[in-house]
């Protein structure tokens, strides 16, 4: 289907007179002037003037729409569909009193999508950006079984426990990270900046210094004289990183693959991985979504590549009349334990409910690992921040220590 274009709405204020000849004026949101001048007269106003309302000159700036933006959206629609609110009220409610000028405009658009005659489904599909295939055939499937309150009530779980493991893996990873950047700023900064003043503390002593006081002395003159080498290649390094990132399929395959392979931090994304897996295949299977149209879906909502790529080639497997149990143990990537569940769960006819369960038993255990994780992690980078800053302060005063032993 064709996108149509749509005007965006748009606050208009308007001057007339009501029926009883009074002059009013007031505030009507709609998609065009035009559009708003019928309103008006509908409502029996006699209109002598409309034009777009100002925006005010220290209006807020705009906001990016995130991920959590959009589970938050799905809770409240589903919220407010169960208590009987109507479709395009409740796009009304929930644009207008969002805090986030963009997420606004972006649900009173799709309000006015809706109606102007799109499903829920095509009327999100226009936003692809922010409302995946997953999202939108699930809506998809809940508003032709005439069932669109409780899949929006899922996929509200499903963006909450997925937002959820995201930030505990984010958590994860960012955190040592964070801390350890902070630790080499502040020993440049000991290095370009305190170090020289002790270094012309020491001329004065007309001594020899210790070994390992001549070493810090010249790793601060060559960071000195090189810091813009450094400076430039760290963000060389990130740049190009980015890049290819982006950009590049086999970097990000090496990336996946290698990550895996961490200690610790591996474990926690191989779990996650599987966490996502299941969640996201037990939502789509609890709405009826054909299994073989669903692992498009579930392939990219694992987060690694390495799954990716495994989901799809179960997908094909699937197509050709295999099992999903036995295709799953083809790819060599779950567990036997994840395998056995889903077995039961093809032989019970109960597939979502055991998905449900294993997503469930994962993301307990990503939230162990990552909390076990930080534990490890504060004694560990405590030790490198010691090793660094205790370095350099120990360097420094070792000849005034040498000095006052050789003077007693």
């Amino acid at each position: 289907m064709a996108a149509k274009t749509a005007d965006q709405p748009t606050d208009f204020i308007w001057e007339g007179f009501d029926k009883q000849r009074n002059k009013t004026k007031g505030e009507l949101t709609a998609n065009s002037e035009t559009v708003a001048r019928a309103e008006l007269r509908k409502m029996g106003i006699r209109v002598l003037k409309v034009k777009p309302k100002p925006k005010p000159i220290f209006s807020k700036r705009a906001q990016k729409i995130t991920a959590g933006d959009i589970a938050i959206f799905s809770r409240q629609l589903a919220t407010m569909l169960e208590a009987g609110v109507p479709l395009v009220q409740s796009f009304e409610i929930i644009g207008k009193g969002h805090e986030n000028a963009s997420m606004s405009e972006m649900l009173l658009s799709i309000k006015a999508d809706i109606e102007g005659g799109d499903t829920l489904a095509q009327a999100l599909g226009r936003k692809n950006l922010y409302f995946d295939d997953l999202f939108c055939n699930l809506v998809d499937a809940g508003e032709q079984a005439g069932v669109l309150e409780s899949l929006l009530d899922k996929i509200a779980t499903y963006k909450e426990k997925s937002e959820s493991i995201k930030k505990k893996v984010k958590k994860a990873l960012t955190y040592p990270i964070a801390v350890l950047v902070v630790a080499f700023i502040v020993t440049a900064i000991l290095l370009i900046f305190v170090v020289p003043v002790f270094e012309d503390l020491f001329k004065g002593f007309g001594a020899d210094l210790p070994s390992f006081t001549k070493f810090v002395i010249t790793l601060s003159e060559w960071l000195q004289q090189w810091w813009w080498a450094v400076l430039g290649g760290v963000f060389s390094t990130v740049y190009t990183f980015n890049f290819f990132k982006k950009r590049s399929r086999a970097f990000n395959h090496f990336l996946d693959r290698s990550m895996l392979k961490i200690p610790v931090v591996g474990t926690i994304l191989d779990k996650s991985a599987i966490a996502r897996f299941s969640r996201t295949l037990s939502t789509m299977s609890a709405a009826g979504v054909p299994l073989v149209e669903a692992l498009n879906s579930v392939a990219g909502a694992c987060g690694n590549v390495v799954f990716y790529e495994g989901v799809m080639q179960m997908k094909e497997d699937i197509a050709t009349g295999q099992q999903l149990q036995f295709s799953m143990a083809q790819t060599g990537i779950f567990p036997h334990m994840v395998i056995q569940m889903v077995a039961i769960g093809e032989e019970s006819g109960s597939i979502d409910a055991m998905l449900d369960k294993v997503a469930d038993f994962y993301e307990e255990e990503v939230d162990n690992l990552v909390d076990n994780l930080s534990s490890l992690m504060e004694p560990l980078i405590m030790s490198v921040l010691g090793i660094l800053v205790g370095g350099l302060i120990v360097a420094m005063y070792l000849p005034i220590f040498k000095m006052g032993a050789a003077i007693g």
